[in-house]
């Protein structure tokens, strides 16, 4: 990020915090508040984590497991080491350097195609349309993969999941061609709603699943990669060589416990109220939601104006009126559409389907028409 990059974010999240109405997102908490959250979580006597082992990092690794149903977990610095590390096991115990993904999924969009600059594996695109592949589509794939992503929910098509007997069907579809299945579950926790199972019976369709602690739990970093046992031996062999066994990380794992403890409990009820401000939303002139329902308390807003007029209005609107309405617009390929992602979290549980139409109206009364 350049300086004037921070800067600029800086400015955001300094007008952010100083709001009254907050209908996208959360407050960003300061370094103070983040110390705050994990003396709070600390037992009075523990020690800190020693190269992986032990403290926090050891509880959080216990959690993850318990929650998900799987024999053990492991603590990662990012989801993105603990990605490459899961493709790179279903490579080799398959024999196989092919990984179906999906060309928006996070290896592809967000990694710097790592899984292949890094492991030497081959993407095989599973499906164009915006959403996981179906059973037919991974049954008809031209080449034998190794492993299988599913991103749940599908981050880059709007947040996007698939029905719980679309999911178990594509699930049998891969075992049926001899591949293993992974989950980038960095937002598993808020989909068990619409998937209407548990985080365990997710999980437990899949051979390692992938979670983030600070995506929608309010963690400052972190993630874990869940599985077999053997899957576990594996990947602290290889954190260690990617470089992720890092003396300490009982910091992260603090925000963590602190999230799984006091956010995941809330995940459904932001979800609930996520269908109730897309609908308020869609109501407003020229707006479209997707997916409507939201499937996951996050989904995209699109509005008939220019980014920059989007941005500066909710700045102003922030700075003096000290409400958020939705921030991050970015143009589309259609002139003057531009799209935004809405997070449906605490702040926005305070306002009901009217005042988030009369918060929308004081926003759109502030966008330039020049």
């Amino acid at each position: 990020m350049t300086a004037d990059a921070y800067r600029e974010r800086v400015h955001r999240v300094a007008a952010l915090r100083g709001c009254d109405q907050v209908l996208s997102g959360v407050r960003p908490a300061t370094v103070a508040e983040h110390l705050a959250t994990m003396r709070a979580a600390a037992e009075p006597d523990a020690m800190p984590d020693f190269y992986g082992g032990g403290g926090a990092v050891e509880a959080v690794e216990s959690r993850v497991a318990e929650l998900l149903g799987t024999e053990a977990a492991v603590f990662f610095p990012t989801g993105t080491m603990a990605q490459q590390v899961a493709v790179r096991y279903g490579a080799e115990l398959t024999g196989r350097s092919a990984i179906g993904l999906h060309p928006l999924s996070h290896l592809v969009m967000h990694e710097r195609d790592a899984y292949a600059v890094l492991g030497g594996l081959r993407a095989v695109r599973t499906t164009d349309a915006p959403r996981n592949p179906t059973a037919t589509e991974v049954a008809a794939l031209d080449e034998p993969i190794g492993t299988l992503l599913l991103e749940l929910p599908l981050r880059d098509a709007g947040f996007v999941l698939p029905s719980w007997d679309e999911l178990v069907a594509t699930v049998a579809a891969a075992r049926a061609g001899g591949a293993r299945v992974h989950l980038d579950g960095a937002r598993l926790w808020e989909s068990t709603p619409h998937l209407g199972h548990s985080l365990a019976e997710v999980a437990g369709l899949s051979d390692s699943t992938y979670v983030s602690f600070y995506k929608s739990l309010g963690g400052t970093s972190g993630a874990a990669l869940a599985g077999s046992a053997e899957l576990a031996r594996y990947a602290r062999t290889w954190r260690h060589r990617y470089g992720g066994n890092l003396f300490q990380q009982w910091p992260a794992a603090l925000t963590a416990l602190a999230g799984l403890d006091q956010e995941l409990p809330r995940l459904a009820g932001y979800v609930a109220h996520a269908r109730i401000v897309a609908d308020a939303l869609a109501t407003l002139p020229g707006a479209r939601v997707h997916p409507a329902p939201p499937h996951t308390h996050q989904f995209r807003l699109w509005l008939p104006h220019p980014a920059d007029a989007l941005n500066d209005a909710n700045l102003a609107l922030a700075e003096e009126e000290k409400v958020w309405f939705v921030g991050g617009w970015q143009d589309t390929e259609v002139p003057g559409m531009a799209m935004a992602e809405v997070t449906v979290a605490d702040p926005a549980l305070a306002l009901d389907a009217d005042q988030v139409v009369e918060l929308a109206d004081r926003f759109l009364r502030r966008v330039s028409t020049d």
